[in-house]
């Protein structure tokens, strides 16, 4: 079966594949007419669609071929330029438009670019709405308006400003940072401006990295993936906190005053603990996926809190927590989603709250990656495709790995959604039984 949208939109290096021109202008009017069917216009209004964008230089040639495909179908653009992923899907809902798009590749490398899209009220595609757009993408049958009806593409400039105000409005009203010394890095991303000027309108002394992009520089060991020029730098300004962007800044990872690093999971269960103390958090229920520490899952059902886990993909933590009606998710890698404030991953809304939490309660950094003690967890990538886990002597393993972590710890295994990968995640409270499980199954996949 031919598929078009991977574990998070559709994603590729520039210039190949699904990100060639060509295959970006399709599948804006295969988006495009998916959309003006099951999301009409109202009134006397053209559709809208808003697109935001990271800082790739391959960006520039994206954005006219989705412009070019969305007034082709008598569709108005709005384009917002640099912009974290968050912000965009923020912006469709208040400019009432039918669709959102956020171009980028999120934590890749500058020589890939990829597209999300985000319906009416910010919402990312469910499987069924990317069947749907696959369907008509390879069908060749895309009817264009006539030439009268085109639509038109304007430049929106208080677009950083509209999403900035937003996310100071979900700090307490006068709480202020005065006393604190953030370091920041933006990874020469589409936060690269907006996430220092939020520490400091706020009062925080702020040491901004990685803000200088050239288009080619995003994500270049730097951000979210790569802290150890986050954690040097708090050490020597003697800094509170470090946080971490990626290069749509819908992640967070942060590093405390002592130079470690907390991941989405610790940053998870300290606001988790925050919102139960007050008697916040929503049926007592965070979401997570698979790849989550068993020792969150642990320390949450101590405090009476029910951890639900999903596939891996903040889209699929999103729809959990609307199932479980809950209001906190998010990921390992460092997706926070406070459903209250926004339906995506949020770095920037997550690093306000976490330090709402230092603020209010006088606690360091530190005292925060605490919350929880990890298991210990090893994660390998395999260069094989999914088609090896059906393979007798893999399955055989998996199998047995399952029995050896019974009641000690976790086995989970999955093709990567974006790379010709298989991702081997093990965790138990003996290094001995991890070491092993993970060797068995290595080797099984190696010698299938």
């Amino acid at each position: 079966m031919r598929r078009l949208f991977g574990t998070d939109g559709v994603r590729a290096e520039a210039n190949t594949k699904a990100m060639r021109p060509d295959a970006i202008l399709k599948l804006a009017t295969a988006v495009g007419s998916y959309f003006t069917t099951h999301h009409p216009h109202e009134g006397e209004h053209r559709p809208i669609v808003v697109i935001g964008k990271d800082t790739r230089l391959s960006g520039y040639m994206v954005e006219p071929a989705l412009t070019a495909g969305f007034i082709s179908l008598g569709m108005d653009v709005l384009l917002l330029g640099p912009l974290p992923t968050p912000a965009v899907a923020l912006l469709t809902h208040s400019f009432r438009a039918q669709l959102g798009v956020m171009i980028s590749a999120s934590h890749n490398p500058a020589k890939d670019n990829g597209i999300k899209f985000f319906g009416p009220e910010g919402l990312k595609l469910s499987d069924t709405q990317e069947k749907a757009i696959e369907d008509i993408y390879f069908s060749d049958d895309i009817p264009l308006v006539h030439a009268a009806n085109m639509g038109k593409a304007t430049r929106i400039e208080d677009a950083q400003g509209r999403y900035l105000e937003f996310v100071k409005g979900s700090f307490p009203r006068g709480l202020r940072l005065d006393a604190l010394k953030i370091v920041v890095d933006c990874a020469n991303g589409a936060a690269y401006k907006i996430a220092p000027r939020l520490f400091w309108e706020l009062g925080a002394e702020v040491i901004t990295l990685n803000d200088n992009p050239d288009g080619h520089n995003i994500n270049d060991q730097c951000g979210a993936t790569h802290v150890d020029g986050l954690k040097k730098a708090v050490l020597k300004y003697e800094a509170d906190v470090g946080f971490a962007l990626d290069g749509d800044a819908d992640r967070l990872i942060m590093v405390d005053e002592t130079g470690m690093t907390l991941d989405g999971d610790q940053i998870l269960a300290a606001i988790a603990m925050d919102l139960h103390q007050e008697n916040k958090l929503k049926n007592n229920t965070v979401v997570a996926t698979q790849m989550s520490n068993l020792g969150l899952e642990r320390y949450l059902k101590e405090q009476g809190i029910m951890l639900v886990r999903t596939g891996v993909g903040d889209r699929y933590v999103l729809e959990a927590m609307r199932e479980k009606d809950a209001i906190l998710g998010g990921e390992q890698s460092g997706h926070i989603i406070l459903k209250e404030f926004s339906p995506t991953g949020d770095g920037l809304l997550a690093s306000l709250f976490m330090l709402k939490i230092m603020q209010q309660q006088n606690k360091k950094s530190s005292m925060l990656r605490k919350t929880f003690a990890s298991v210990p967890q090893q994660l390998r990538n395999v260069q094989r495709g999914s088609e090896i886990l059906k393979e007798k002597s893999v399955q055989d393993a998996i199998e047995k790995g399952h029995e050896t972590l019974n009641g000690i710890g976790r086995l989970f295994i999955r093709p990567s959604g974006t790379e010709n990968l298989i991702r081997v995640m093990v965790e138990a409270d003996e290094q001995d039984s991890l070491d092993d499980v993970m060797s068995k199954i290595i080797q099984a996949i190696d010698a299938a």
